[in-house]
């Protein structure tokens, strides 16, 4: 019997959406910090800069960005963990990766990328002090396994870090549907071409488990002192969690 799963709104195989979720971000890699600015006006980066500062990165620190995509928090972790630092960028999707990549190189950053996928890291035990995964769990087919191989990776008294789009203040809630099913398509269309992965964008989101279920999901996956901060009225939330 074939397991199925979400993608968006509609109900798929499993093995289907780890390819629909490649062909999403295949199509929208070239623009997708363009479209990131234009879609949250600028929010994007107030968000992440929060995750920094939340990170708490110190020189000497080993840091995995797992979903890191184009490298905004890969790179602000690099400049942190100096050269006695580790910083990983990883992402499951090569396009994106690579766009990464050349973005970090043109910044004068040299760092190890590794393609890989966040249910199975090939990373060891015990290994990083910082994880962040930064609008990625969403896409992810198995959020526990994923949550559970973090923390695995996680030192002791490592942190984990996952921002993501999240359940918005109720009053905003009618606009905010009328901004994502109507305004993201049409700036997708325009920007990107692509109309359909934006419309995917704003389904994926309402699939996505609301601030307590994945606070709830970050404690069953063995994480401790979890908490979250909501941003822009819960558009987005920063959820943390401590390997004791």
């Amino acid at each position: 019997m074939t397991n199925t799963t979400h993608f968006g709104y509609k109900i798929i195989s499993e093995d289907d959406k780890v390819h629909r979720v490649a062909e999403v971000f295949h199509s929208v890699a070239g623009k997708y910090d363009v479209m990131n600015d234009l879609m949250s006006a600028g929010l994007h980066r107030i968000w992440k800069t929060f995750t920094i500062v939340q990170a708490a990165i110190r020189p000497g620190f080993k840091v995995l960005d797992i979903a890191g995509g184009t490298g905004d928090l890969t790179k602000a972790f690099a400049k942190r963990v100096g050269p006695g630092g580790e910083v990983w960028l990883t992402d499951i999707n090569e396009s994106m990766l690579r766009v990464g990549r050349d973005r970090l190189l043109n910044n004068g950053l040299s760092i190890p990328i590794s393609l890989c996928d966040a249910e199975k890291l090939p990373f060891p035990d015990n290994y990083f002090d910082r994880i962040s995964v930064a609008f990625g769990l969403r896409n992810m087919t198995h959020k526990d396994l994923a949550l559970a191989e973090m923390r695995r990776v996680l030192k002791p008294g490592g942190k984990l870090l996952v921002l993501e789009f999240s359940k918005v203040w109720r009053p905003l809630k009618r606009p905010y549907d009328v901004y994502s099913f109507s305004v993201l398509p049409w700036l997708g269309k325009k920007i990107a071409n692509d109309s359909e992965s934006y419309r995917y964008l704003a389904e994926s989101i309402r699939m996505h488990p609301d601030q307590d279920t994945l606070k709830q999901m970050m404690t069953d996956a063995g994480l401790e002192r979890v908490e979250y901060f909501n941003l822009t009225a819960g558009v987005a939330a920063l959820h943390t969690g401590i390997k004791l």
